[in-house]
């Protein structure tokens, strides 16, 4: 079979019409009514039964005609005669006439004869407690605190349309009307299928060697779905096996109003989606002119609709957001949610020329003046802590070159409770720190290292920096710790490793850390000094350790790479090596400072900050080779 081109990108809009052309609507259904808070209702509903359905006392008090009760008032209180009580829930055994009452209760059947209830406040008896004569202290008029039969809703009046969302309002009022089954649009049913022989669900043994990763999108998407008023359905991984994903797509497709396909990018993947959806169906579109999200295929797949998410779960969640969650909202009959926006200035220039829409993931921070700076979230569409780094997206237009600093841009929040972080952060990877940060509600940190982290509290991005070493950034200190460094072994030290001179003179295998981090840094000034003693250039000593240059990010990344065999040595903290039951070798201790930017040390949450570090000696206490 030939298959389809599609050799030019769709534009976003070309994508929505092709997305609103597939038929996603599922049957209405009934649901119990404890079942059907959420639900949007499917037609209309009327009351057949007046509520009340007789005429009740709004309040505690006496039943009467009110015509008794003229001219009554303080100084000359109308006398009644009480001839018996009327309580909720029963049928009245008395009659009033005229001269008489009936105490009765909030909610209970106006007794025949009535036409009024006064409160039992407006009232006195006329000796004692016994006393069958109520003295009446004002004047009613007929229908005065009683709710006739139908005031609330009347029989054959509308109660509530199609398309109205249950809450527990209209609950009550279902209820009421006595209602204990409610018709309902139907949830579009939305299967899931992840792709990919790399990846694991949740829970599953994961193999790192072999280069396995836990399953992201099929729960993010699935949890996605479900917000938007879908219900998702998980199918079995399928991997890369042509036969096995076949039969899955075929299974979901039979099975549910949507498809979602997202993992495998792989050539042989896309060539069994588009043999299984041009023999069952029709490919529309495959590839849109958005960043992130490419690759975007749609199209149907048998009797349902299809599309194909990239595979990166940024990517993946963007394109859902944008442009599958309204089609599933307008299947389920849901309401757009409000749109949250906010206008910020960007903290720093950003470059963009690639031509196509952007979807730029975005977070947000308040400087000094209360003023809201918008920086870009961009680890990669692969890195899933962009999904909680981000408040938010900017759309770059496709003509736009760069967003210049302080430019003004408006921000699509991803939910309307969406709030700037308290204190925001960037630096030195440090257990420590990860440990205060608990004590600040709300705080965000990106641990990126020492260089990265000054450069951000320059750019007036960041409220504070966490940086080691004596050289300080301008700002203000909040604090400062040090913190016992060397070199990680395999616990017994088998290698007898001494110090950093083993590094140079001995056959060991070396995992260092990336060269923003402030520990490599420190590591260099230390190598420096060993070259002085021996009158080489650091150059000479760093190309005879092997894997000096194999560098990772996080400050017990060496140490784990060590752990399971693929380093001897690895740079890293005494107190890491006492959480992972390691073997350490010192080399020395380094400065780790808290510097907040000047103009925000009054904020809130760089106070907060303050004050956990000097409140909080237990945890440097608790840290092997920490000191405050």
């Amino acid at each position: 079979m030939a298959r389809k081109q599609f050799r030019d990108l769709a534009d976003p809009e070309t994508a929505r019409r092709a997305i609103r052309s597939l038929d996603l609507d599922p049957e209405p259904e009934t649901v119990p009514l404890r079942e059907a808070r959420g639900r949007v209702l499917a037609e209309r509903i009327d009351a057949d039964l007046d509520v009340p359905g007789f005429d009740r006392a709004s309040v505690d008090g006496y039943a009467l005609k009110a015509a008794d009760t003229f001219g009554a008032d303080e100084a000359d209180p109308a006398e009644l005669r009480c001839i018996g009580e009327v309580h909720a829930g029963a049928e009245p055994t008395v009659e009033v006439g005229t001269g008489e009452c009936a105490e009765i209760s909030t909610g209970a059947v106006l007794p025949p004869g009535a036409d009024a209830v006064v409160m039992v406040e407006r009232t006195d008896r006329a000796t004692d407690e016994s006393s069958e004569t109520i003295l009446v202290k004002t004047s009613l008029a007929p229908g005065d605190r009683v709710m006739f039969a139908g005031a609330d809703i009347a029989a054959g009046e509308r109660a509530l349309g199609p398309g109205a969302t249950i809450t527990p309002r209209e609950i009550g009022l279902l209820s009421a009307i006595g209602v204990d089954a409610v018709p309902v649009r139907g949830r579009p049913t939305v299967g899931i299928v992840s792709t990919g022989d790399e990846l694991v669900r949740p829970g599953g043994s994961l193999d790192s060697a072999a280069g396995e990763i836990y399953d992201v999108n099929s729960y993010t998407t699935a949890a996605a779905v479900e917000d938007a008023g879908g219900e998702a359905r998980l199918y079995p991984h399928a991997g890369d096996d042509y036969d096995a994903m076949e039969a899955t797509l075929r299974e979901a497709a039979d099975e549910c109003d949507l498809v979602l396909s997202s993992g495998s990018t792989s050539a042989s993947a896309v060539d069994v989606i588009y043999r299984v959806v041009e023999e069952t169906g029709e490919l529309l579109l495959h590839g849109v002119a958005v960043k992130p999200g490419k690759p975007m295929l749609i199209g149907r797949l048998g009797g349902s609709a299809y599309v194909g998410l990239p595979g990166y779960p940024v990517s993946a969640l963007t394109i859902f957001r944008a442009f599958v969650a309204p089609a599933i909202r307008r299947a389920a009959g849901v309401p757009e949610p409000e749109t949250a926006t906010v206008e910020g200035r960007m903290a720093h220039r950003e470059r963009y020329s690639e031509g196509r829409l952007r979807y730029m993931p975005v977070g947000l921070v308040t400087d000094g003046d209360g003023g809201t700076l918008v920086y870009p979230v961009d680890k990669g569409s692969g890195a899933t802590t962009s999904l909680v780094e981000a408040d938010g997206i900017v759309s770059v237009a496709p003509d736009v070159e760069y967003l210049d600093v302080g430019e003004r841009v408006e921000v699509q929040l991803f939910s309307p409770d969406v709030r700037p972080p308290t204190v925001f952060g960037a630096g030195e990877d440090d257990p420590a720190l990860s440990r205060l940060l608990d004590h600040v509600d709300r705080p965000r940190y990106l641990a990126i290292g020492s260089r990265q982290g000054r450069r951000r509290l320059r750019d007036g991005v960041t409220d504070v920096a966490v940086v080691t070493g004596e050289s300080l950034p301008d700002g203000t200190e909040l604090g400062r710790w040090s913190r016992e460094w060397g070199l990680v072994v395999p616990s017994g030290n088998p290698d007898e490793i001494d110090g950093l001179a083993d590094l140079v003179d001995t056959d060991v295998r070396f995992v260092n850390r990336t060269t923003d981090s402030g520990l490599r840094s420190t590591l260099e000034a230390a190598l420096d000094d060993l070259a002085s003693e021996r009158d080489v250039d650091r150059r000479g000593l760093t190309d005879a350790i092997d894997g000096f240059d194999l560098a990772v990010r996080a400050h017990e990344s060496p140490a784990r790479k060590v752990r399971v065999g693929d380093a001897d040595v690895g740079l890293g903290l005494r107190a890491t090596a006492d959480a992972l039951g390691m073997g350490f070798v010192h080399c020395g201790t380094e400065r780790v400072s808290v510097v907040a930017d000047e103009t925000r040390a009054d904020k809130d949450g760089v106070e907060r900050l303050a004050a956990a570090i000097d409140g909080n000696e237990s945890i440097f206490e608790s840290l092997a080779g920490y000191r405050r």
